[in-house]
């Protein structure tokens, strides 16, 4: 009974701070006289969301797959380069300037840059710079993990005349599953930031940036938060999916 009113008010307390925010954003709109270039009421975004749902959850699956395919190659990639950092220390030592400048590469330049080599009429640069951001957490995050397995358990395997990958999935990647998740927690909703932002600097009409950036362009500042709240939900359905991957891992995973 107890676990269950825990539960539950983990749900209904962050939803009621939610409502109750939104009730004061709407109530400072109108006894402020706020006009909505300035920020509109939830009241006009939700009935611009709702009245253009269709152009929402079409620039929605436009931006939302190019996050995908980015977040599925960056973790990808992330995993792989930090498996092999972990088993050549040398290899992390001489990658570590090209992981660092990857880390701060501006996406306002290099994404006109991409859209130059791949075509502006393809989705490739956005899907590359949503994978470029996701790489970085990742790879750290894992390689971090990697070395977190404690020697004795490296012996123990040993002992038994184990082989490496008998000893990688015995014991290498349950310890480091918790440090995996936590980057791809960070890296899905950089994936989304990302390749939204990318949007702004040329490429194929549609997806969400673009979206919002037309929207805002033509003065229906509504319409523009609208799919600002589009972009939101993108982000909270891939965090929330990933987060729900690690706990379903995290129950069957096997103890080292």
């Amino acid at each position: 009974m107890r676990l269950h009113f825990t539960s539950a008010r983990m749900v209904v307390a962050p939803l009621l701070l939610g409502i109750a925010v939104l009730a004061l954003w709407q109530l400072a709109v109108v006894a402020l006289e706020i006009k909505p270039f300035v920020l509109p009421g939830p009241a006009a975004i939700a009935d611009q969301f709702f009245g253009n749902i269709d152009n929402v959850w079409t620039a929605s699956a436009v931006t939302g797959w190019n996050a995908l395919v980015g977040l599925v190659l960056g973790a990808i990639a992330g995993v792989l380069f930090a498996t092999l950092a972990a088993v050549w220390p040398v290899l992390d030592e001489l990658s570590a300037p090209i992981v660092a400048a990857l880390a701060v590469i501006p996406i306002v330049a290099l994404a006109p840059v991409l859209y130059t080599m791949y075509g502006a009429g393809a989705e490739t640069a956005r899907q590359i710079i949503a994978a470029i951001a996701v790489f970085i957490p990742v790879y750290l995050n894992s390689l971090r993990g990697f070395r977190q397995v404690r020697p004795v358990h490296r012996e123990l395997m040993h002992v038994y005349a184990a082989s490496g990958i008998q000893t990688a999935r015995n014991v290498t990647l349950p310890s480091s599953l918790p440090f995996i998740f936590t980057g791809l927690r960070i890296a899905s909703s950089l994936a989304v930031i990302s390749a939204l932002i990318a949007e702004y600097f040329g490429g194929p009409v549609g997806g969400l940036g673009k979206s919002i950036t037309s929207a805002a362009s033509s003065s229906n500042y509504s319409l523009a938060w609208a799919y600002v709240l589009g972009s939101i939900l993108v982000g909270l359905v891939f965090y929330s999916i990933t987060l729900g991957l690690e706990k379903f891992v995290s129950r069957h995973r096997p103890t080292p």
